[in-house]
């Protein structure tokens, strides 16, 4: 029943662009246009007359899309739309699987784009019957494969509203063969009430979607007189909208109100589902959870069909983030029960999507899929774990507010997609449960339980309480919700105190080594109906929380990217080439092929580079690095300097491995560099900036990377990174809220991660103020202090002035100097004359005028004076002839100077 959003601007266009004038009980032919080889689609858009529709006349409107040889008899399919939407809304997948072989008709359902009618909820007299209408036109068709004379060989499809027909039609019609139900119900009346609970802010979302369509008396033919006020249902049938409106003033269901909702639900009728089913479930769904889909898995596979269930990313709160993949695995289920096709691959019997870590190149979220060849179901191998937490009094605030937040529907699986929440529990309002940490990552595959004992001083005894579970981080600040996901509870009868098993949410979440499980049960949560009247609760637990772990679900491993494909090939090729050069003793390979080759550098030196030269593109005699040799130690922080186009980008990619030398060789730790190579796992960089996910804290950020890499959790060092990193307590912010500096930092951090013996930092001060460049610095000098190398490329020369022990100095592509910085910027020509007061400018001109002095300068704390000829000892006896204050002289030679000096002056 997802509500319909906005369509985007170019969905519209191609709309208007497509549309049809549509007359009742006639039908249009068009073409849709095909790329490439694939054959047309053609379109037969009519409005289908069907009994009892209003207005007098109307109809259901629907389209019907073939291709190929029209002799051709094939399989069907009919594609329901969402809660809101229309048939344009699957129009796209339409044309696709009419291209596949089937015949494919869409339909707007009653109460929803051009169709006539009210909105009945799946009601199965009218928009079930629509179905069974829809069959008796696709029997008549002769393109339709036919099973026996009026019977189509069809599947049924849709999500939402769309995949709850799907389950209404293998129930109420026998002519269904197949069926593939996406992110639906299987109980109306548990998903909208669930355990005696209303959920208030979907069913509101969704009852105001119903009834925009036009305002119309809700007490109209609607039942007992006062069951529903005037505000008007829109396109609802009267029943519904007065039962919305008793439940809605209540806040909490009625029996009257349950029973309307499960005679229009599809559990109604499960032990008549006995097709082929395709489940596919949201992750992030907090209007239809997973246990929707367990139910409907659960009675379907009892009556003896083959049933998979797929737990995808995404659902009604997080939007699904695989349809691609969904759509793909549907056409296989329908290849394989409509078609016969026993090659097609259907999947296995249940998946479900995990984190796979950060994709670096993009910095979004990769997914791998788990799978096993059985359903698991909730509640598989429970482990338990003992909660810490006495006996906790709580409060029921009167109105219910301000309530607790777990999720905002339609949006707050998003962020759960993201590990981020926005998850907000008030004290005084909740009592709190914690395991000791864990020592080994836990996998949680279902729905933890919990029993609770519960008092109320309600006046009726009756107690709402919420529960959820989060994953806490070591330092007990960090708390991640899984799916942003909250299981109520009503408990009746509990003003002496009463058992209660509380089932909580179920997910599919990894906590970590070092990480404690916490439950929380709260009094209020705003997406659902709490009590207006106080009350105070008292809560205990009473044993351990049950967790279920799906051990026989097992991880895909992760896929490797391109680059581990072509780069050996290009390497292959690049080895070929040379090889080539050398047997025809062409080209400057051949002149340096009797060259010596330089010595091994010792396995504990960082970093040694010998001879090291790249070419400009198809240029023969251009360099980006020419004949580049220098050697770095442990424990050297070393600057690499030079001006635009001095090589010193093109030097560190070939030190990272990402493109490959002309000539010369890269030893890190004595291994040459490779694309690929083993050894680059002891290197660390940081060059261009880093992306990270915004609403992630910093932490959650830096986990998801480390995972992306398929190394040990413990390998990680975090605690180490951290500290050195030095964020403190925004760490656990989202990085949203980060200043630049504070980005900088977790960059930093990113690249220590592992504690890489070699760290790159390319640029790390960039857009960093005074006090957050000496923080940087700081930092540097920190993570080389316990023996490890820092290289780092900076325009600012002095901070590299500051925090360097070594440089080395580059200029269109060679080396212009290496070596300590104190040897590079000490001693020199220039002298600083400290003078005590303020210095006159007669004075300077005097100084300048002096025979063996080049130029003389105010400076900071005196005057700057470049020797040309004289000693210092006569320049101090000059000094002093001309009554000049002198109270220090020194040399003076900054970085600056000594730069421009070795490049010539210019940058």
């Amino acid at each position: 029943m997802k509500p319909r959003l906005p369509r985007r601007r170019r969905d519209r266009l191609l709309a208007g662009a497509a549309a049809l004038a549509v007359l009742a009980g006639a039908g249009t032919w068009t073409a849709a246009a095909a790329s490439g080889d694939a054959p047309a689609v053609h379109r037969q858009d009519q409005m289908l007359n069907v009994p009892g529709l209003e207005p007098p006349g109307a109809g259901i409107d629907t389209s019907y899309f073939t291709a190929g040889a029209g002799g051709e008899r094939r399989p069907a399919v009919l594609l329901g739309h969402g809660f809101g939407g229309s048939k344009d809304d699957v129009r796209a997948q339409a044309e696709r699987l009419a291209r596949d072989g089937y015949a494919v008709m869409t339909w707007s359902a009653r109460g929803f784009g051009r169709s006539g009618g009210k909105i009945g909820l799946n009601d199965p007299e009218h928009e079930v019957k629509d179905v069974s209408a829809l069959i008796d036109w696709l029997a008549r068709r002769p393109e339709v494969r036919l099973d026996a004379d009026g019977d189509p060989r069809v599947g049924v499809a849709g999500a939402s509203y769309g995949g709850a027909v799907a389950l209404l039609a293998a129930g109420y019609d026998r002519r269904v063969d197949a069926i593939a139900p996406q992110i639906t119900y299987w109980n109306l009346a548990d998903a909208l009430f669930p355990q005696g609970v209303f959920k208030k802010l979907w069913a509101g979302i969704f009852f105001t979607t119903g009834a925009a369509g036009g305002l119309q008396p809700a007490a109209a033919n609607a039942g007992p007189p006062g069951a529903a006020s005037a505000s008007g249902c829109g396109r609802f049938e009267p029943q519904l909208c007065a039962m919305y409106e008793r439940v809605a003033v209540a806040g909490k269901p009625d029996a009257e109100a349950r029973e309307l909702l499960e005679r229009r639900s599809p559990s109604a009728v499960g032990a008549r589902i006995k097709v082929p089913t395709l489940i596919v479930q949201g992750q992030d769904d907090s209007l239809f959870p997973l246990d929707q889909a367990d139910a409907m898995a659960r009675a379907i596979t009892a009556n003896g069909a083959p049933v998979s269930v797929d737990w995808a990313a995404g659902g009604h709160d997080g939007g699904m983030r695989e349809s691609g993949r969904v759509e793909a695995r549907v056409k296989a289920w329908f290849d394989r029960h409509l078609k016969g096709d026993h090659a097609a691959d259907t999947g296995p019997v249940f998946r479900v999507s995990r984190s796979g870590g950060v994709d670096s190149t993009d910095g979004l979220v990769k997914l791998r899929g788990a799978s096993s060849d059985r359903y698991p179901g909730l509640t598989s191998a429970p482990r338990p774990f003992a909660l810490s937490g006495r006996e906790q009094t709580f409060a029921n605030p009167a109105g219910g507010a301000p309530p607790a937040l777990s999720s905002l529907p339609g949006i707050g699986g998003q962020f759960a997609a993201l590990g981020a929440g926005l998850s907000l529990d008030f004290p005084g309002q909740n009592a709190r449960f914690e395991s000791e940490p864990l020592t080994e990552e836990l996998r949680v595959t279902g729905t933890p339980t919990l029993t609770l004992n519960v008092r109320s001083t309600a006046a009726d005894g009756a107690a709402v309480l919420f529960g959820k579970v989060y994953d806490v981080g070591p330092d007990g600040r960090q708390q991640v919700l899984p799916g942003q996901l909250v299981a109520p509870v009503r408990v009746e009868d509990a003003g002496q105190g009463r058992s209660v098993a509380l089932r909580l949410p179920a997910i599919d979440h990894s906590v970590q080594p070092g990480h404690r499980l916490r439950v929380v049960v709260a009094a209020t949560d705003l997406g659902y109906a709490s009590p207006a009247a106080p009350a105070v609760y008292t809560v205990s637990a009473q044993g351990p929380l049950a967790v279920p772990v799906a051990d026989g679900v097992r991880t895909a491993a992760a896929g490797l990217p391109a680059w581990t494909w072509w780069l050996p090939l290009g390497a292959l090729a690049v080895a070929a080439g040379l090889l080539g050069i050398r047997r025809t003793g062409g080209g400057r390979a051949a002149v340096r092929a009797g060259a010596a080759q330089p010595e091994p550098a010792p396995a504990d030196v960082p970093l040694d580079i010998t001879g090291l030269t790249k070419r400009y593109a198809k240029a023969q005699d251009r360099y980006a690095v020419r004949d580049l040799s220098f050697r770095v130690e442990k424990g050297q922080v070393l600057g690499l300097l030079g001006p635009n186009g001095a090589g010193k980008t093109t030097t560190l990619r070939m030190l990272m491995g990402l493109i490959t030398p002309d000539a010369g060789e890269i030893r890190v730790f004595g291994q040459p560099i490779r694309p690929g190579a083993p050894v680059l796992s002891r290197v660390g960089a940081f060059v261009e900036g880093a992306g990270f996910l915004p609403h992630l804290t910093g932490r959650a950020n830096l986990e998801l990377y480390w995972q992306a890499t398929g190394r040990p959790a413990g390998d990680a060092h975090m605690a180490e990174a951290l500290e050195i990193a030095g964020l403190g307590d925004a760490l656990e912010r989202a990085v949203r809220t980060y200043s630049q500096g504070m980005r900088q930092r977790l960059a930093i951090a990113q690249a220590m991660l592992g504690m890489p013996d070699l760290l790159i930092l390319d640029e790390p001060t960039n857009g960093l103020d005074p006090p957050q460049i000496r923080e940087m610095r700081d930092v540097m000098i920190r993570y080389a202090a316990a023996g490890r190398t820092v290289i780092v490329s900076s325009h600012l020369l002095s901070e590299v002035e500051q925090s360097c022990t070594h440089l080395v100095v580059m200029d269109r592509g060679r080396l212009v100097r290496a070596g300590e910085v104190a040897e590079i910027t000490g001693g020199g020509d220039t002298l600083l004359v400290a003078v005590e007061g303020p210095v006159e400018e007669t004075v300077v001109g005097k100084v300048a005028a002096l025979e063996g002095v080049a130029s003389a300068v105010a400076g900071d704390g005196g005057i700057l004076v470049r020797l040309d000829g004289a000693t210092p000892a006569a320049l101090i006896a000059e000094l002093v002839r001309l009554d000049v204050p002198v109270s220090a002289v020194g040399p003076h030679r900054r970085l600056e100077d000594a730069f421009l000096t070795l490049i010539g002056g210019t940058a």
